[in-house]
């Protein structure tokens, strides 16, 4: 194996949405590819006919290239190792699980109808149909594959007893499970289409893949695989099992406790560069506390043996600091094309208002509340709002503030405030109060010298006038 080109692959199921650990998984594969100068193939697993979503595929393909993950195989793709798809496999299965038969490996089970209704409504188990089935490990290999034209079967592959079979994780190690602890699983259903575990080996090995590296859920898995690598005759690959995602509370990261879409992350404003780096810090870390990577830095860096074996906390807090910081670095020409989707189509932005609130902005969909009051012509104001700025005091200020613009337009806010606070019996705290106020809609928010910028005199007076009108 050590000559054999580097081949890695992401292999979702188009059930649904991808999963935000779905989308470190396929990083940390595409890192690892890059840095061994490999190929990464996209796959999709959709044996399980029932789960399907309708457009489900497409919207993996579309929130894995938004990510910036490139394939260089794949249904969207042209490739050597096709179909992609394992329902386009079907027929090249077949030939496996009967030579998997005859080699007495795997075992045929031969069900009524009433049977298989039994098993697909729950009327049996398959803990009880695992045992009932143990009746035709034992079989007449000419009598079987006469049966298989003609009657309904599943079959399961033959789990060697009495053993322990040791494996090499890539993250986790060495690992020994016991063989008698395990079933003989189903490798094809009823239905003739493959289950996970015997479509994955063999697309595996027919497209050449190297290194497979997964989420830790599938450790299980394990040596159902390497007993049919073992029962075929051929090399496994090296395996990789990537720690859990987890929620604060250490349990399993899930839709209850966290969003777990990668495409609601997108609709929220949240950038690929802040989610991609913050992915990747889920489970790895270099040496030292350096925490902001681009895409070209993390392929330099990414290693498995720094990958944890424990799990990563999802920390919500911590993605939005990244994507915070990605917002701040943006050139505004990129940003401004990123925020068109999230702001009114006629509002048009300049780089001076994306700087006065980008660094209070957590995802793009915040520029639309920070940016609103520069859109606003008339504010609306609360009554105690109003008392303030028509109290005698306010009414004296921004009064006085429109004296001093038409004498010493442009000036900055301090200036204004020593002026008004010379000539009125006022304190600096309700000067700048009563300003904002005026000029923003509300008592808080960024640098009223910014703000007088972006607006320009004649605005600036607009304001002031409708806020002595209250």
């Amino acid at each position: 194996m050590d000559n054999a080109p580097i081949r890695l692959r992401f292999a979702p199921s188009p059930t649904g949405y991808l999963h935000v650990g779905g989308l470190r998984t396929a990083l940390y594969n595409f890192l690892l590819s890059r840095q061994l100068n490999g190929d990464l193939i996209l796959r999709i697993e959709d044996t399980d006919q029932s789960r399907l979503v309708p457009g489900a595929e497409e919207n993996l393909i579309k929130t894995l290239a938004w990510s910036g993950i490139i394939f260089n195989e794949g249904p969207h793709l042209e490739g050597q190792h096709g179909p992609y798809r394992q329902s386009e496999r079907i027929s090249i299965y077949k030939k496996y699980y009967i030579k998997l038969i005859k080699s007495g490996h795997a075992y045929p089970c031969f069900y009524s109808q009433d049977r298989l209704n039994d098993l697909s409504s729950g009327a049996l188990s398959s803990e009880d149909a695992t045992i009932e089935d143990s009746a035709f490990r034992d079989f007449d290999i000419s009598d079987t594959l006469n049966r298989m034209e003609r009657d309904n079967f599943i079959i399961r592959l033959k789990i060697p007893k009495g053993e322990a079979l040791n494996f090499h994780d890539l993250i986790k190690g060495d690992i020994t499970f016991d063989l008698n602890l395990i079933e003989d699983p189903i490798i094809i259903k009823s239905d003739g289409f493959p289950t996970y575990h015997f479509a994955n080996v063999i697309d595996d090995h027919l497209m050449g893949i190297s290194h497979v590296i997964r989420g830790e859920e599938w450790l299980p898995s394990i040596p159902k695989h390497i007993i049919l690598y073992k029962s075929l005759n051929w090399e496994p690959p090296l395996f990789g099992h990537l720690p859990l995602l987890l929620n604060n509370d250490k349990s399993k990261l899930s839709k209850r406790k966290n969003d777990v879409s990668v495409e609601n992350y997108i609709q929220k404003g949240y950038m690929k560069e802040g989610l991609i780096n913050f992915l990747a810090l889920l489970g790895w870390h270099e040496k030292g506390d350096r925490e902001i990577y681009n895409i070209d830095e993390l392929i330099h860096s990414f290693s498995l043996d720094r990958v944890n074996k424990s799990g990563a906390v999802f920390d919500i807090q911590k993605l939005n600091s990244f994507n915070n910081h990605y917002i701040k670095e943006y050139k505004f020409s990129d940003l401004k094309i990123l925020l068109s989707t999230f702001l009114p189509q006629d509002w048009e932005i300049t780089q001076e208002m994306v700087d006065l609130v980008k660094d209070k902005a957590v995802t793009l969909s915040d520029f639309k509340q920070l940016l609103s009051f520069l859109f606003i012509d008339k504010f609306s104001f609360t009554h105690d709002e109003k008392i303030l700025l028509t109290s005698s005091s306010g009414d004296k200020i921004l009064k006085s503030f429109l004296v001093i613009l038409d004498n010493s337009y442009p000036c900055s806010i301090k200036e204004v405030a020593t002026q008004i606070q010379t000539t009125l019996n006022c304190s600096p705290k309700e000067i700048w109060q009563t300003l904002r106020l005026a000029l923003t809609g509300e008592t808080h928010g960024p640098s009223l010298d910014e703000i007088m910028k972006i607006y320009g005199i004649q605005k600036i007076k607009q304001h002031i006038s409708y806020a002595c009108q209250q």
